[in-house]
Formats: C-alpha cells, structure tokens, sequence
C-alpha cells in the first residue's frame, strides 16, 4: 500500500490513466473488426483510413507499439486489398 501522499497521488494517476487506455484499445478492436468485416471494397477502402488514422494516433501516444500498429496496418491493407 502506498505510504507517502505522492504515491498515492501516483496511484490515483495511474488508474485514471490505465481506464483511459483500456478504452482507447477498445476503441482500435472495434475499428480492426470493422475492417475486417466489411464486404465490399468501398465500405473497407473508408473503414480502412479510420483505422489507419487510429492507430497511428494511438502509436504515437504510446499506448500501443509503433511496430504493432504498422503490423496491424499491414494486415488490414491485405484484407482490403482481397476485396478489390
């Protein structure tokens, strides 16, 4: 248990943070499923960019590896791309 005021104030940050970043990785699953499930190449080619745009945001925050979200990009473009 934390013994000093600071690390309780860490603590309370840090749960704040971790609840916040749990939905932001939802939010990338969703996005990914999306995609995944689209059937045509207009609804992927749109779902795609948004995805795309998420994880790079997401990335760039640190929540998720840089290398995770290029591995993901690369996945979701070859589905699209057997949609064409």
């Amino acid at each position: 248990m934390a013994n000093t005021r600071s690390s309780r104030k860490r603590m309370r940050q840090e749960r704040t943070r971790r609840q916040h970043n749990r939905g932001q990785r939802s939010r990338i699953k969703s996005a990914v499923k999306k995609v995944m499930s689209s059937e045509d190449s207009k609804t992927g080619t749109e779902s795609l960019q948004d995805a795309y745009a998420l994880l790079d945001r997401l990335a760039t925050r640190h929540i998720i590896h840089r290398n995770k979200a290029a591995r993901k990009k690369s996945q979701l473009a070859r589905k699209v791309n057997t949609l064409k």
